[in-house]
């Protein structure tokens, strides 16, 4: 992996702060951990705060991020260096993200990404209308349905150089592409639709109230929102053979 540094300073904003509702909102993350372990709450922090400024980690944020935790700033400034979700300069309204790695490169990648770079430039390059950046990524776990890439926060996957650009016309149009497979797939299913599973009394609901399973849809893809990892404590179990559960004492007891 390359060196990363952060953006030259004269496209730093010298200041940067939560918006209330952020500031709530990582208040809140922070109070998830136990004192002595408020640091935890870095990466979280630090993508709202990259989501804040429109895509990108200014340094200004990277030192507010830090003052919030206690930290030095050196210790968010080497989190937000480490991790490439995190990006260190402006970027598009959209931002591709290209994979690279073997099965894509095998399957095309490269034709996508002549289309990059006469479409847009070089690696984060902003085109002047501020529409569009990308780079080049490694694995993004859609390997079946390679070549892809991801734009924003959804996947659009089984492209070629025709339906890419088609991609970036519609998001150009201000319209939003259909996300998943573009082409007749669901999901990592095989091409041309299902082979297995298609006898359809599987999806009735055998005279039960509320109807039967309904398949998944590419639209449906998970987006930001309600935070995934909050769940119910568990219930504490009691060790096997624990005296309160009728355990008898031995003799050496």
């Amino acid at each position: 992996m390359s060196v990363r540094r952060l953006a030259d300073k004269s496209t730093q904003p010298k200041e940067f702060a939560f918006t209330a509702e952020n500031l709530a909102w990582a208040r809140g993350q922070i109070a998830k951990y136990p004192d002595g372990r408020q640091a935890s709450a870095v990466i979280p922090l630090l993508w709202r705060a990259q989501e804040q400024s429109g895509g990108w980690v200014p340094e200004a944020a990277i030192r507010y991020v830090a003052d919030m935790l206690s930290l030095a700033h050196i210790r968010v400034l080497e989190v937000a260096t480490f991790y490439t979700m995190f990006n260190l300069a402006p970027v598009g309204r959209w931002h591709v993200q290209l994979c690279g790695t073997t099965p894509c490169e095998l399957r095309g990648a490269n034709d996508l990404k002549k289309v990059c770079r006469d479409r847009i430039g070089e690696q984060m390059h902003v085109t002047a209308d501020g529409k569009f950046s990308w780079v080049e990524v490694e694995c993004l776990g859609a390997c079946v349905n390679a070549p892809m890439v991801q734009i924003n926060y959804d996947f659009y996957e089984d492209l070629t150089p025709e339906s890419f650009s088609k991609v970036l016309d519609e998001f150009s149009a201000g319209r939003t592409p259909k996300p998943g497979p573009q082409v007749d797939r669901q999901f990592s299913a095989p091409v041309g639709g299902p082979t297995t599973l298609t006898d359809p009394q599987i999806y009735r609901s055998n005279g039960k109230s509320g109807g039967g399973q309904q398949p998944l849809r590419d639209d449906s893809a998970k987006r930001p929102g309600a935070a995934a990892n909050v769940t119910e404590a568990p219930v504490p179990q009691r060790p096997v053979g624990d005296a309160s559960r009728g355990r008898k004492p031995t003799r050496q007891e």
